[in-house]
């Protein structure tokens, strides 16, 4: 900083120190109203949401969750059924908790046999 000789130049100096104050905290206002608008709750779902369809990653994970989930819960209805036995309803438990892991952490299992299936059905191989 340069020295101040006059009152002219102590005028222009407060001056300068004065708009740049107004600019800094119109500044710091700016980040304030930003930094409240993220934290609103809808701004945090969006946020996330926005995050989770962005992660081809994640998807994948949740889709081979939801995968295994449903297989486990099918492959217990198909073998408790509507029985009321209780070893019949807690032999379907394990089924559909040993399933469900499986299928949750081996996706490509599912996927393969499900491809296989398809090409047995639409793609009859003819017997020479």
């Amino acid at each position: 900083m340069e020295n101040i000789n006059s009152a002219t130049e102590l005028k222009l100096a407060i001056q300068a120190k004065q708009f740049e104050h107004a600019i800094q905290g119109q500044l710091l206002k700016d980040e304030l109203s930003i930094a409240f608008e993220s934290l609103k709750p809808i701004s945090l779902i969006k946020n996330t949401l926005s995050e989770i369809t962005s992660s081809p990653y994640l998807i994948e994970n949740m889709l081979g969750a939801i995968t295994g989930l449903v297989s486990g819960y099918v492959s217990k209805k198909i073998a408790v059924g509507a029985s009321h036995n209780v070893f019949r309803k807690v032999m379907g438990s394990v089924l559909q908790f040993s399933v469900t892991n499986l299928v949750a952490q081996h996706p490509e299992i599912l996927k393969n046999f499900g491809q296989l299936i398809i090409e047995k059905i639409f793609h009859k191989t003819e017997k020479p």
